[in-house]
């Protein structure tokens, strides 16, 4: 299919001239206008635009400002006869690729826009292609990230399928945040897939820990606990250092936080850190009520499962000591889905 070419001048003389110049190889559309390209613009999406700079109630370089903050990703060619540095400064400072003289010749014209078009779609072509190889990249990192989760999980025979039940509290919980517009100063720029997905590594610190005390069948000791403890700053040492070989900070980042903070109470009698109230990052706010919720619906040797209302009830009833009271009340609100998880 050929390529679109929008013209844009207030000048018959020049839209019949660049018509006739480019009808044998482009879908050519001619507008008097910038006020009737942004009309058409509604409708049609061109190749590539020829945009006149001197026109009545909008000239060429408020149309490119409207173009670049519409983020309309479309190649700009000015039409002028304003042939001077400072024009050409400020339209290149604008984002237009070229500038053609007015009068034009047919033959400049042609092969102007023929090597913009190419150059457009190498570019449309080369960032495809990084796209492609970035989402392998990260399906990689997610296929390594999974993998290593599951095997810390694998190790403790108590707790089979917790991973994959609190990422998908996360999310829930998550998403639920920010529909309401709470915390937006923590969740504003947060890229939610990476948040959830290094929540896989909130328990990685067990990996530390002896399977002796790991699969105890009954309660631990005071020694025993002190040091099953350490699994969140073991968690956060393991992040750290992987962290200091990579240049991924947003997702390591917030593994760290997750693995470090999950523990930490809002009363301020948590662990490791006796952190209290904001002082504890969202993602251990966010984590410290799945990962109870979890532990109280499932079943363990030491324990059977409570029923998720009764899990609900412990929760809510720590409100505002052990738990976020904010957090825990979109909690209450989205119990149902949690319900829903559980229970299959």
């Amino acid at each position: 299919m050929q390529k679109m070419i929008f013209v844009v001048d207030d000048n018959d003389t020049n839209l019949a001239a660049a018509r006739e110049a480019l009808r044998t190889s482009y879908r050519v559309m001619t507008m008097p206008s910038a006020l009737k390209m942004f009309a058409m613009l509604e409708k049609l999406t061109p190749d590539l635009i020829l945009l006149d700079i001197e026109m009545p109630e909008m000239d060429g370089f408020e149309a490119l400002r409207h173009l670049k903050e519409s983020k309309a990703d479309i190649p700009i060619v000015f039409l002028t006869s304003l042939v001077d540095a400072q024009v050409e400064a400020k339209g290149f400072q604008l984002g237009v690729i070229d500038f053609v003289t007015k009068p034009f010749s047919a033959p400049v014209l042609i092969n102007r826009i023929k090597t913009h078009l190419e150059i457009d779609e190498l570019i449309r072509e080369r960032t495809s292609q990084l796209q492609n190889k970035t989402a392998q990249l990260q399906n990689l990192q997610n296929a390594i990230i999974f993998g290593f989760a599951d095997l810390v999980e694998s190790r403790d025979e108590n707790t089979g399928g917790h991973i994959d039940r609190t990422s998908t509290y996360i999310q829930i919980l998550l998403d639920s945040v920010v529909e309401r517009g709470i915390y937006d100063g923590d969740t504003a720029e947060l890229n939610r897939e990476l948040f959830v997905s290094s929540a896989r590594l909130h328990d990685v610190g067990k990996i530390a820990i002896s399977d002796v005390i790991l699969n105890k069948p009954g309660k631990l000791t005071d020694d025993e606990f002190e040091i099953m403890k350490t699994h969140t700053t073991e968690g956060e040492r393991a992040i750290v250092k992987i962290a200091s070989r990579t240049d991924d900070d947003e997702f390591l980042n917030n593994a760290k936080l997750f693995a470090g903070y999950h523990h930490e109470r809002w009363d301020g009698t948590g662990y490791p850190r006796r952190l209290s109230g904001m002082e504890i990052p969202l993602q251990g706010r966010l984590m410290a009520i799945v990962d109870v919720y979890d532990a109280l619906v499932s079943e363990r040797p030491y324990k059977k499962p409570f029923r998720p209302d009764e899990a609900v009830r412990i929760i809510m009833d720590s409100a505002g000591t052990h738990f976020d009271p904010q957090v825990a009340g979109v909690f209450y609100e989205v119990r149902g889905r949690f319900e829903d998880v559980c229970m299959h």
